[in-house]
């Protein structure tokens, strides 16, 4: 019996013992194998340097007011019933009750959302409570996508001329590279941002990934109030690099009839001021649930932009728009790759051929331009679609360098370290969902995998596309610090080397 016990006792240990020391050899095989990527990535990154670039970006800057989401917002039973209420419609917030059920609808899913209330006297008060309480954690920050992603630009190298009105205090957060064109003004718009990490619990939900819901009141931004200014900054200013954002601030706004479309053509006409031979245009997407004003943007802006940039939820909300004339409120926060390739397919061949059928309209067919450029971030990959025959330089590189920015802004962090990273990205993928595609194998020497294709559009006298499309590999934070951002930063670093 002694002897059984002691075997039996013996071979667990060993058992034990042995998982152990696998898991430590899987754990140091994965740490290389993460070494090795991280190298490879980074010799891409700094292979060509940054020449110092006039970069002009618009519109809008707010003071960003962090607090963890679970921490300061508190669940009840009643948001899980709730959330299976099919009635229940996300557009208009106008009551804490509402923010929390659309916060909830959110966080659930672990998808990205920036939302307008109406309610200024709610929203302040969840201001105060996140200031002036004693058990929460909360800090400011600059914040709009314009400082953001002008900040990034200047950090690698680039001239930012900004168009932003913003207060002096504030003012005191931007890097001297960045030149502000906009008048100071007394109080900034504040937008609350509620940070959450992968599996945060919150009540009975769980949030598949880390990411953030932010909520705003704003005044200034909806109105472009630094449009003027920036406009007369930009003369002579002659800039590589035109870049539109922070549009989102439009949605759900209650504008006098006929306002929004009258700034949205200012933007438009500033836009067409831009030489079609030096400057390239991006247009920055964003968290959009308003159709009309999606609709307007098709009008106004997307016809005159060389490049759009945007993450999995924006792309999939712009497909299904000029698919189906609907919005999408949220998609897959973790879609496959073949899957969001298809989706930037459909939208960079639907917007081209928008181009080609009006390229000789009356009035602005000489100003439109064809879309060159495709940039979708995630959180496990960058993808970058470009034409062949554009002026966008260094694709692979672009990629590269985006993928690291992503690591670095959401752990906090100047250096990528491997201990604190992990790839969701398998050992090879598709590159589409249709039955046959070929597959791509995951290379650690070389991690940005890029191909070339032809796009075919389906009009008449068309000319089909060659692009160029590269996929690169997010080497992503194990302990994400934050996430608002992110996709500003990402896209910046993205567009600073390919200008």
């Amino acid at each position: 019996m002694f002897s059984l016990l002691s075997t039996a006792t013996m071979l667990g240990a060993f058992t034990a013992l042995f998982a152990i020391v696998f898991q430590a050899y899987l754990t140091s095989n994965e740490l290389v194998r993460l070494t090795v990527i991280l190298q490879h990535l980074r010799d891409l990154e700094v292979e060509y340097p940054v020449n110092g670039p006039r970069v002009a970006i618009g519109y809008g800057s707010c003071s960003d007011l962090h607090v963890r989401a679970i921490d300061f917002l508190e669940y009840s039973d009643r948001i899980g019933q709730a959330l299976n209420a099919s009635e229940y419609t996300f557009d208009d917030i106008t009551s804490e009750d509402e923010f929390l059920l659309n916060f909830a609808y959110y966080f659930q899913r672990g998808a990205a959302a920036e939302r307008f209330t109406t309610n200024r006297e709610m929203f302040m008060s969840l201001v105060q409570r996140a200031k002036k309480s004693s058990t929460i954690q909360h800090h400011w920050a600059l914040g709009g996508n314009a400082p953001v992603i002008g900040t990034r630009m200047a950090i690698e190298g680039a001239n930012v001329l900004l168009g932003a009105k913003m207060s002096s205090k504030l003012k005191t957060h931007l890097r001297p590279e960045v030149r502000l064109t906009g008048s100071l003004i007394d109080d900034d718009d504040i937008h609350l941002i509620l940070e959450y990490n992968t599996g945060d619990r919150w009540g009975d939900l769980v949030t598949p990934r880390a990411n953030r819901y932010i909520l705003h009141n704003d005044h200034h931004n909806p109105y472009l109030s630094s449009l003027e200014e920036f406009n007369t900054a930009l003369t002579g200013f002659e800039p590589h690099l035109f870049i539109v954002s922070g549009l989102q601030m439009m949605d759900n706004y209650a504008y006098p009839v006929g306002v929004r479309e009258k700034l949205l053509d200012r933007v438009r006409q500033q836009m067409q001021a831009q030489s079609r031979t030096a400057t390239l245009i991006h247009f920055e997407m964003a968290s959009f649930v308003e159709l009309e004003l999606l609709q307007l943007l098709l009008r106004t802006v997307l016809p005159y932009s060389d490049s759009i940039g945007m993450n999995e939820q924006e792309l999939d909300n712009l497909q299904q728009v000029l698919r189906t004339g609907r919005i999408s409120l949220v998609a897959d926060c973790n879609p496959r790759v073949a899957h969001s390739l298809d989706q930037a397919r459909a939208v960079f061949r639907t917007l081209n051929e928008d181009f080609y059928r009006k390229q000789h309209s009356a009035g602005d067919g000489a100003t439109r331009r064809p879309l060159s450029r495709m940039h979708l971030h995630t959180l496990a990959y960058q993808a970058f679609i470009v034409a062949k025959d554009s002026r966008w330089q260094h694709t692979k590189h672009a990629a590269a360098k985006a993928s690291l920015i992503a690591h670095r802004h959401v752990c906090a962090s100047t250096i990528v370290n491997p201990d604190a990273a992990y790839l969701q990205m398998d050992g090879s993928f598709a590159v589409s969902a249709e039955p046959g595609a070929r597959r791509i194998p995951f290379n650690n020497r070389d991690p940005v995998s890029c191909w070339e294709e032809t796009l075919e559009l389906r009009i008449p006298d068309a000319p089909s596309i060659v692009v160029e499309i590269c996929v690169a590999p997010v080497l992503i934070c194990k302990h994400a610090k934050q996430t608002v951002g992110a996709g500003d930063n990402i896209s910046g670093a993205g567009l600073v080397l390919q200008i």
